[in-house]
């Protein structure tokens, strides 16, 4: 995990919270409390993030070992500096939130899939909105799956059965799916699979508030 912390308790909480989680963090220390935010759950279920102070990214002038990414089977850009997104693109698969468009239209590099949620104006997108296409976009809708555009055209997936949301909530849903999207796709699944498998690692953290306590465990196919 490439990361920025802030100097503050909050920084080094979520840095042990990450490390204990087995992950290897390399983080550069910012001067600046880390970013808080509060998630708020609704009766039916869905999110409200607020965002309390400017979200903190690593930036590839920062002193991290980036030369890591080219040994990496995948890599899943989820920052905002253009030319940290050039040195992710070493990996053997790149794979970006479509909420980075700008930084993916300022880098000019090629992501094998751009994922991102049909539901957020932010993330929806189509390939034409991309200077630099990428291999394909993936858009989740939720309970109706989602779809997947590429060159050749646009191409459905369906969603796996949802669990009773009461009283869970979509709070990592979407990031589960992008992250279980993005090793489904390196271990070399055809990606409309690769999004079917990774539908049921979003669809398994809604059986609970903290979508860490309900993941699936990831299994090489």
């Amino acid at each position: 995990l490439f990361t920025a912390l802030g100097d503050d308790e909050a920084g080094a909480q979520v840095a042990a919270a990450v490390a204990r989680a087995g992950a290897r963090i390399h983080a550069v220390r910012r001067a600046a409390p880390h970013t808080r935010c509060v998630a708020m759950i609704g009766p039916d279920g869905e999110r409200t993030i607020v965002v309390l102070g400017d979200p903190l990214h690593p930036r590839a002038a920062d002193p991290l070992p980036w030369d890591l990414l080219a040994r990496c089977d995948a890599a899943y850009f989820t920052a905002d500096d253009p030319a940290a997104l050039r040195l992710a693109r070493a990996a053997r698969v790149l794979v970006a939130t479509a909420r980075r468009r700008p930084a993916l239209a300022a880098a000019a590099v090629r992501a094998d899939v751009v994922v991102g949620s049909a539901a957020d104006p932010r993330e929806v997108s189509t390939l034409a909105d991309y200077p630099t296409p990428p291999d394909a976009l993936v858009l989740t809708e939720g309970a109706r799956g989602g779809r997947i555009e590429t060159a050749e055209g646009t191409a459905r997936f369906a969603a796996p059965p949802t669990p009773p949301r009461s009283p869970g909530g979509a709070y990592g849903a979407g990031d589960s799916f992008a992250a279980a999207l993005t090793y489904f796709v390196a271990a070399g699944l055809p990606l409309a699979e690769a999004c079917a498998r990774a539908g049921a690692h979003g669809a398994a953290v809604l059986r609970g508030l903290d979508p860490r306590e309900t993941q699936l465990a990831l299994v090489r196919p």
